[in-house]
C-alpha cells in the first residue's frame, strides 16, 4: 500500500489547485482522476477575473500562455421576458475552453512533481489511523484526502431530486463574428449561456462559441431542441456550424454547502454546485482548491487545517452561494413580477453592478 501526505480524488480545476499548491510546499501528493484525462465536460468556460492572478500562478511554464491569450470577457447580456439587460464586466472574464484548462493544469501538477493517474475509480475512503483510499488500482494511505471528484462522487450521500430533473447540457460551434460578450438566454424551463471561446479563422473573425445550458428535463433533452425555447437563440442558432458532439450531465441538484465530510476537505463542486449563470464555477473550484492547500500547510494537524478551511470557506465562498440562491429564487417569479425589476435594472447601472458584486469576492 502506497503512502503520500496528500491524496486527491478528482482531476478538474478544484483538485489540481491543490495538488500542485500543496506540491509546491513540499507535499507527497497523488491526483486521481475516474475518467480519460483531459475531456470535455460541461462548463460554461468561463473563468471570472478574480482568479486569473491564480490560474497563471497555477500554471506557470505549463500553461502556454492559456490566461494571457484568451479571449476577453467584458460584457454580459441577459435576453429574458423579451428584455435585453447589459452590463459591464469590469475586470473582464476570461473564455478558456475546459478541455484545454483541465489538461493544461494536469500538465502543471505533473511538473510539480505530483503523482498522476487517470482511468482510476476510488471505490471508498477509510478514515482509521489516517486515510485508506481504495480504488481500482488498488490501496493508497495518506495524512490527509480532498474530495475534488464534482457533484455525483460516490463518496458520500447524494442528494435527493425534489421536483423536476434539471440537466446540463454543452456544445461547441462555429460563428461569424459573435459578440464579445456572454449572452443569457432564459426561458421557461431553464436558461442557456453563450460565449466566444477562441478564433477559429482570423480573416473571417468566426469563432468557436460555447453553448451551455441548464434546462428542465421536461422541457428539452438536446440542444436542438433547447434552442428553439427561445426565439432569440433560435434565430442566432440558425447559422452555426457544430464543432463537436454535445455532451451532458444529470441531475443538476443545489444544496448547502459542506466544505468537509468525514475528515476529508471537499472543494469545487464536492462541496456544493453554485448556480451556472453566475459564471463562477472555475473559479469556486480553484479558489477552494487553494483554500485546502493552504490550510493544509499552514495547520499543524489535519484536523485544525479541517476547522480553518471551514470557517475560510464560509467567510469568503459562502456569501456566493446565498447571493446567487436568492437571484436564483427571483428568476424563478412568473414574469409578470420580474418585469418591474428588469426595467429597474436597465435603468440603474449601479444596481447592476451592485448585484454582479454580490456573487464575485476578491480572492
Amino acid at each position: 500500500m502506497s503512502g503520500y501526505d496528500l491524496i486527491v480524488i478528482g482531476g478538474g480545476p478544484g483538485g489540481s489547485s491543490a495538488a500542485i499548491l500543496a506540491a509546491r510546499q513540499g507535499a507527497r501528493v497523488l491526483l486521481l482522476e475516474r475518467g480519460a484525462f483531459p475531456r470535455h465536460k460541461v462548463c460554461g468556460e468561463f473563468v471570472s477575473a478574480e482568479s486569473l492572478d491564480l490560474l497563471e500562478t497555477l500554471l506557470g511554464r505549463a500553461g502556454d500562455d492559456l490566461v494571457t491569450a484568451a479571449l476577453r470577457i467584458g460584457r454580459a447580456r441577459l435576453f429574458l421576458d423579451g428584455h435585453l439587460v447589459e452590463n459591464s464586466i469590469t475586470p473582464p472574464a476570461a473564455s478558456i475552453a475546459r478541455y484545454e484548462l483541465d489538461a493544461a493544469l494536469w500538465k502543471a501538477a505533473k511538473l510539480c512533481g505530483v503523482a498522476t493517474q487517470d482511468r482510476i475509480t476510488v471505490s471508498a475512503v477509510r478514515n482509521d489511523v489516517g486515510f485508506r483510499v481504495i480504488s481500482s488500482a488498488g490501496e493508497f494511505s495518506a495524512a490527509a484526502v480532498i474530495d475534488a471528484s464534482g457533484r455525483w462522487s460516490n463518496l458520500g450521500a447524494r442528494a435527493k431530486s425534489v421536483g423536476p430533473s434539471w440537466l446540463g447540457i454543452k456544445g461547441h460551434f462555429r460563428e461569424n463574428k459573435p459578440s464579445q460578450s456572454v449572452d443569457l438566454y432564459f426561458f421557461d424551463g431553464g436558461y442557456c449561456g453563450v460565449q466566444p471561446v477562441d478564433l477559429v479563422d482570423d480573416d473571417s473573425r468566426s469563432c468557436r462559441v460555447n453553448a451551455c445550458a441548464m434546462v428542465r428535463a421536461d422541457r428539452a433533452t438536446e440542444l436542438a431542441q433547447i434552442f428553439e425555447l427561445h426565439p432569440d437563440l433560435k434565430d442566432r442558432s440558425r447559422q452555426w456550424q457544430p464543432l463537436m458532439d454535445a455532451v451532458s450531465t444529470s441531475p443538476l441538484i443545489f444544496r448547502k454547502p459542506s466544505p468537509t465530510r468525514n475528515g476529508m476537505f471537499l472543494v469545487g463542486d464536492a462541496a456544493a454546485f453554485v448556480d451556472p449563470f453566475i459564471g463562477d464555477g472555475i473559479s469556486l473550484a480553484l479558489r477552494s482548491g487553494a483554500l485546502a492547500a493552504k490550510c493544509l500547510a499552514s495547520s499543524a494537524t489535519a484536523a485544525l487545517a479541517l476547522q480553518a478551511y471551514s470557517r475560510r470557506y464560509e467567510a469568503e465562498l459562502g456569501p456566493i452561494f446565498r447571493a446567487s440562491s436568492t437571484l436564483r429564487r427571483i428568476l424563478a417569479l412568473p414574469a409578470v413580477v420580474r418585469k418591474p425589476g428588469l426595467v429597474l435594472l436597465n435603468s440603474s447601472p449601479r444596481l447592476k453592478q451592485y448585484i454582479v458584486s454580490r456573487t464575485r469576492r476578491a480572492g
